[in-house]
């Protein structure tokens, strides 16, 4: 279980651990899957001489699935990289939960900013229809890696409007450590 379906109330609770379950069952089948597909290339093309035709069309879609819900699983357990010496200098208190609350409101607005340029690229992608872009052999519309990128940084985005809601709740309280002095009290 995670910070963020603990914390959160049954009935908005249950979706998401159903949505997170389905994720990490797809990233670790979708990593699976192009184990043994490359596994597959390297037995037929230098075993037996062969091609497995097309491979890199179909691998490459489920490889954008599994990428982008990784990241979003990345985010929901806050394990994105980051380079927050800010908070290192701040330390606890409330002028740390102020910064916190900025750092939640950029990244949701970053987020929500790249959101809505994926729906657009999914948008144009489901209006040109009948004349989707596709790949060459296999004929893969484009909308299915570009509906990958919109999942991802949806739920990426959602995890952080949680957490920003979770930051509030627990205030400046939760920032303040306590000092050797005050555990005696």
């Amino acid at each position: 279980m995670s910070e963020i379906t603990e914390r959160l109330p049954h009935g908005a609770a249950a979706p998401l651990r159903a949505a997170l379950r389905f994720m990490r069952l797809f990233v670790a089948a979708g990593g699976l899957l192009m184990a043994l597909t490359f596994l597959a290339v390297v037995i037929i093309r230098y075993g037996f001489a062969g091609n497995l035709f097309a491979y890199e069309e179909w691998l490459l879609a489920i490889s954008f699935w599994t990428f982008f819900f990784g990241a979003a699983l990345a985010g929901e357990k806050k394990s994105h990289v980051n380079a927050d010496i800010l908070g290192v200098v701040l330390g606890d208190g409330k002028l740390a939960w102020a910064r916190g609350i900025l750092v939640y409101l950029i990244e949701i607005g970053v987020g929500a900013y790249i959101v809505y340029w994926c729906y657009l690229a999914v948008e144009s992608e489901i209006i040109a229809y009948p004349l989707w872009e596709r790949t060459t052999a296999l004929k893969i519309p484009a909308v299915l890696p570009r509906a990958a990128i919109m999942t991802g940084f949806a739920f990426m985005t959602l995890f952080n409007a949680i957490y920003f809601v979770l930051h509030l709740i627990d205030g400046p309280d939760a920032y303040h450590a306590p000092r050797p002095e005050e555990d005696d009290a």
